[in-house]
């Protein structure tokens, strides 16, 4: 058996066009563009690929992007009060602040800035306690992208066993609760975990969030297991590197039911959710409905 590849790409593709073409409508119906404003201070080079790229999705949907670019000194002060300008902004319907902020900068305190109807990242504890709780908010962009994936592969997911390895807010908590409220039993494993490997093969669903290379080996798989690899870690590769996911991909295409790549699995999604959230968040801010399910 080999696994079958989970396309993010396309699948990212699809959700992208469908944006524009209800972005289109929106536009026409509020005569403006839905606004995204990204917060990148300093210059990490991975953070700077993908706030371009976060710039490059939003003008292709239609929409207005803005960057602001601040130095690596930039005091927490000055950078809240332009988190609050944007909040006041009326041409801004989605904030977002590159993660992760310079160490002098308290991120919990700049995530709570920003208003939770703009928070298109969804890390708000508004919309995280919203999301706990069953209720409507922003979801996280990766963990979302993620259950669309699921359940374009596998349908109906109420019933089955899923085991999210990781659990960060961004990913493994919200993940966990996405998959709570489609009816899977859910566990929370992470590195620490006691014989982890007992755990994934227990799992009709393995959603790889802990950050380490390829920690996620073939063997551990239940045969059939839908794998989600949310990892992406650079690693030595000759004279150079290459990109490689939490999950040993070789080594579970034999084992796997279907499996994301790395690149080119989750990370498509991410930036197609962002843009949805965004494009919710303009509806929402213009007070202009929307058809629901077509997002």
């Amino acid at each position: 058996m080999t696994a079958r590849i989970i396309d993010g790409k396309a699948r990212a593709a699809a959700l992208r066009a469908r944006v524009g073409e209800q972005h289109a409508a929106f536009e026409r119906a509020a005569g403006r563009k839905a606004g995204l404003a990204v917060v990148l201070v300093g210059e990490d080079p991975a953070s700077a690929v993908y706030v371009r790229s976060k710039g490059k999705a939003t003008e292709a949907a239609g929409m207005a992007s803005s960057t602001h670019r601040l130095a690596a000194k930039t005091s927490e002060g000055d950078l809240l009060t332009l988190v609050r300008q944007l909040n006041g902004d009326p041409a801004v319907d989605g904030i977002l602040v590159q993660l992760p902020l310079p160490g002098h900068i308290n991120e919990n305190a700049v995530i709570a800035a920003i208003d939770p109807n703009k928070d298109v990242d969804g890390f708000h504890p508004v919309n995280a306690g919203r999301l706990a709780s069953g209720l409507q908010g922003f979801v996280p962009c990766t963990p979302l992208g993620c259950l669309m994936l699921l359940k374009e592969e596998l349908g109906d997911l109420s019933g089955l066993d899923a085991v999210v390895i990781g659990r960060s807010n961004i990913v493994g908590k919200p993940m966990a609760a996405l998959l709570l409220a489609e009816s899977c039993t859910v566990t929370i494993a992470h590195s620490r975990t006691r014989d982890l490997a007992a755990k994934a093969a227990a799992a009709d669903i393995v959603v790889a969030a802990v950050g380490r290379p390829e920690m996620i080996k073939g063997d551990w798989l239940k045969p059939g297991a839908t794998v989600i690899d949310v990892g992406i870690n650079r690693v030595p590769d000759g004279e150079g590197t290459r990109l490689v996911g939490d999950v040993d991909f070789d080594g579970a295409l034999s084992v796997a039911g279907a499996i994301t790549p790395v690149p080119g699995g989750v990370g498509p999604m991410t930036i197609a959710v962002l843009l949805r959230n965004t494009l919710l968040a303009a509806h929402r801010n213009a007070g202009v409905a929307y058809e629901k399910g077509s997002l």
